[in-house]
């Protein structure tokens, strides 16, 4: 286990800067969710924008804490016109398992290949696993803010500011 968690540390450090930037065009994508549906980024462009927070490993203790937030607190983002996922690399039957025992009631979606979070810059990979990054995409598919500060307790606190922040519309 020391091994391995010296292996994830050092593949963390030696990671470059992440390739996406503010503005750019966000990789599409094509993911299983949590509760069987399929998600492409396409579906949403020109209608909301999208939240992605992507997290290294299902049933950890931040993991664990930052879903709790987002399902406990997830009414606060649901009052921006936007929808919102939690990915990682983890295999989909996993992330069912994982929402299911947190009592999620948003997607969490499966990149068992980690090419998406390669896409998007967060793959480590040494041990294919997604960084703890949240990724903002407008209504016209463009990053609006790539968050690497997560704290896990306040994820969906957090979020919600950021979304008011970055001028997302609110409901109703």
């Amino acid at each position: 286990m020391k091994r391995l968690f010296g292996l994830l540390l050092a593949s963390i450090l030696s990671l470059p800067a992440l390739a996406l930037e503010v503005g750019d065009p966000a990789p599409d994508f094509s993911l299983q969710g949590s509760n069987g549906k399929t998600y492409s980024l396409a579906d949403f462009k020109g209608k909301q924008a999208v939240v992605i927070a992507w997290f290294p490993k299902a049933f950890t203790r931040g993991c664990t804490i930052e879903c709790k937030s987002l399902a406990e607190n997830g009414h606060l983002i649901r009052q921006y016109d936007t929808t919102y996922f939690m990915a990682s690399t983890d295999k989909v039957e996993t992330n069912t398992k994982f929402a299911e025992k947190q009592e999620a009631d948003f997607p969490l979606l499966s990149d068992p290949d980690g090419a998406v979070a390669k896409a998007y810059g967060v793959l480590v990979p040494a041990v294919k696993v997604a960084r703890r990054v949240t990724i903002y995409i407008g209504m016209d598919g463009n990053i609006l803010k790539i968050d690497e500060d997560i704290k896990p307790a306040t994820s969906a606190e957090d979020i919600a500011r950021t979304l008011g922040e970055l001028g997302v519309e609110r409901k109703g």
